[in-house]
């Protein structure tokens, strides 16, 4: 599925790619995210001599898998100004991640990589044993991990599986992430944002190579009010977006409101340090959607609230019988 043209040119903003820096997409589709990066670029007055149009053209890569969203993509490019497009025809997962040399190396990945998808034996074997799995969200995850340039920056969008998965390749990715870069920033997005193509539930993930994780910080972007889903109809648009970018300028942690005292705390807004999210085995579901809190009650409970109710439903239909009888015996002594 495609990422909603505000959500790219929102994470494009906060990511803020610079002329002459090298951006890639490897799952790049029509080229949305390529796109984004071109008209900041542009917009923020970067170009202002012939030659830097031409280092503009130059830095932009982009590689796509399928066929038609690689013309799509080769086409969008051309339409928005790139004489030449440079967009492979091909899947990025083929190198092996161990062989990237400097001039392989990027600046800026802007990326929503294919989830759930399997790739061949072949392909796994590009990566190293103790990361490797079967799902592309992650293989794309290790191959940014090693062909991000230092200082470099990411945004990139992952299914919720990516943060809470527990299994070990998963886990040594995350380690991996959080050791080489800093994973400054977790955006968890609400189902919708990709109606009416998929419900999955994604986050954005914003990350530099600046050095390791000290503290990251976690946001819930809730539906707006008033709106029960985003649709086709009702897309995402940025001035949705805005609230997020708010608390991105001014970040301030946000408690959840509680129905009752006696229910456990929930963040909107939190940040962790590495120390809490190691002591969580790398497991990053924070600051996620509420869920309603279920109280389980033992048999004798159970029976005891069941008769309870009962014996209420009881009283209450004999309350209502004896209204009847009584507008009867009415009704009896007015037609005698």
């Amino acid at each position: 599925f495609f990422t909603p043209r505000a959500l790219t040119n929102w994470i494009t903003e906060r990511v803020a790619p610079k002329l002459g820096e090298k951006v890639a997409d490897f799952a790049a589709g029509t080229g949305g995210f390529a796109v984004s990066a071109l008209e900041y670029i542009r917009s923020h007055r970067d170009i202002k001599r012939a030659e830097d149009e031409d280092i503009l053209q130059d830095s932009i890569l982009c590689v796509e898998k399928k066929q038609l969203p690689y013309m799509l993509c080769t086409t969008n490019l051309l339409l928005h100004g790139i004489g030449d497009p440079k967009v492979i025809h091909g899947n990025s997962l083929e190198k092996n991640v161990r062989e990237y040399r400097k001039e392989d190396k990027v600046n800026v990945i802007l990326m929503n990589p294919p989830y759930g998808g399997h790739e061949q034996s072949s392909i796994l074997n590009n990566f190293p044993a103790d990361l490797r799995n079967a799902e592309t969200a992650d293989l794309f995850m290790i191959k940014i991990l090693y062909q991000l340039e230092d200082q470099g920056r990411v945004g990139i969008i992952l299914p919720d599986g990516f943060l809470f998965g527990a299994d070990n390749s998963k886990t040594a990715i995350k380690k991996k992430l959080l050791e080489e870069c800093n994973l400054h920033t977790v955006i968890r997005l609400c189902g919708s944002v990709f109606a009416p193509y998929t419900s999955i539930a994604t986050n954005v993930l914003f990350f530099d190579k600046t050095g390791s994780t000290k503290e990251t910080w976690f946001y819930r972007f809730d539906l707006p009010e008033g709106y029960k889903a985003f649709s086709k109809t009702k897309p995402l648009t940025l001035e949705h977006l805005q609230v997020v970018t708010e608390w991105w300028n001014n970040r301030v942690e946000i408690k959840d409101e509680k129905d009752d005292e006696s229910m456990s705390d929930t963040w909107k807004a939190r940040k962790y340090t590495i120390e809490e999210i190691k002591n969580r085995n790398y497991n990053l579901d924070l600051c996620g959607f509420p869920t309603k809190e279920e109280i389980i009650l033992s048999p004798e409970e159970t029976i005891n609230n069941f008769k309870e109710k009962r014996a209420a439903l009881d009283a209450a239909m004999d309350e209502k019988l004896e209204e009847i009888l009584k507008l009867l015996e009415v009704q009896e002594c007015l037609l005698t």
